[in-house]
């Protein structure tokens, strides 16, 4: 009997001008792991110099999304035991996201379904980014102990008012007008369309540019319909205006409405320490002048992350025993600058 070669974890093909990268893990919901992060490198540097390619297009196989992250299975597993195997992921795919950020190609990413974390890397620094009415987008990561890492103290503060140190802080998921609104998508293409989409951009010649790109994707567009949180928007701008997580806490104590409080609910279910963390990154991303710089810091913050407790109770409490309990190690008050001057050791070579 013959035995049937699985198929791979990333599919790399072309269709017509379009230089296709189709992520295939769908048991594991497309979360990326060291050989997928490898395989997608390999793609963009063979898309970037085949002159037949004018565009490269990114999609999630399975019905679910397009990638729930990355494998923090894997980083739990052999964090404290193999700690170079979760820093060699993060360094493979933090320089993936910069490469993503200034590829000379159009770079189209269909973020449909669930979108979290490492998905968002592989997405929302290409220029050309697609939700539908499916998606649900998050950097959940406060929520594990961890903070939102691949580029998202870049992304973040390129939001609106505070909107984007709101979504970094509580880690909740929004769908497609919330995306757009955060700056973190371009356009809202129904999911019905999309094969259509895929179609017309294969068709395109391949000395097609971003113009010929997005007037394809134009053709196929609509209004994201507008969403509750777009009401809350004034109270978010005022409330997490502040640069510690103290006032943003007092704000919306002090605001006492029913978003206020679920809001501050959520953020009392999160870690503090990565709380903390999170909204120094996050302020210093809005100084900085580049996605690299930002990824140079964030890396470093990964490398603390290896030592950190809360970060193993968030992921045990999350993926491995899924009982959603965490039992954070401090709390807000019990955070020292000692604890968070770990998270910027730059004892380690360079990403760029």
């Amino acid at each position: 009997m013959e035995m049937q070669t699985p198929a791979p974890e990333v599919i790399v093909e072309r269709q017509g001008a379009l230089g296709r990268i189709r992520l295939n893990r769908t048991r594991a919901l497309n979360s990326l792991n060291v050989p997928m992060i490898r395989l997608i490198a390999e793609a963009l540097t063979a898309f970037e110099n085949d002159p037949a390619v004018a565009a490269v297009l990114v999609t999630g196989e399975g019905e679910r999304g397009l990638c729930a992250g990355g494998d923090i299975r894997m980083i739990y597993e052999s964090g404290r035991e193999r700690p170079e195997e979760g820093a060699q992921f993060w360094r493979e795919e933090f320089v993936v996201n910069s490469r993503i950020s200034s590829y000379r190609k159009p770079y189209v990413a269909i973020m449909d379904g669930i979108v979290m974390g490492g998905g968002v890397g592989i997405s929302a620094h290409g220029s050309h980014r697609l939700v539908t009415e499916r998606t649900r987008l998050a950097m959940p990561e406060t929520g594990i102990g961890y903070f939102p890492d691949v580029g998202a103290s870049w992304l973040l503060p390129k939001a609106p008012g505070e909107f984007g140190t709101y979504l970094g802080l509580t880690g909740r998921d929004i769908v497609a007008a919330d995306a757009i609104h955060a700056r973190l998508a371009d356009s809202f293409v129904a999911s019905d369309r999309l094969e259509a989409l895929t179609s017309d951009l294969a068709n395109l010649p391949s000395t097609a540019g971003a113009a010929d790109v997005g007037a394809v994707i134009a053709k196929f567009s609509s209004n994201a319909p507008i969403t509750p949180l777009h009401g809350h928007l004034g109270l978010i701008e005022r409330c997490f205006a502040f640069d510690t997580v103290e006032e943003i806490l007092s704000a919306l104590t002090a605001d006492g409405s029913d978003f206020a409080k679920e809001t501050l609910a959520l953020l009392n279910s999160r870690s503090a320490l990565s709380m903390k963390l999170t909204l120094d990154l996050l302020r210093a991303g809005r100084q900085s002048a580049s996605l690299n710089e930002c990824l140079e810091r964030e890396y470093s913050a990964t490398l603390g992350m290896l030592g950190n407790p809360d970060f193993y109770e968030g992921v045990r409490a999350a993926v491995i025993d899924k009982d959603r309990n965490p039992k954070w190690s401090v709390g807000l008050a019990d955070v020292t600058p000692g604890m968070l001057a770990r998270f910027a050791n730059k004892d380690h070579p360079p990403l760029f």
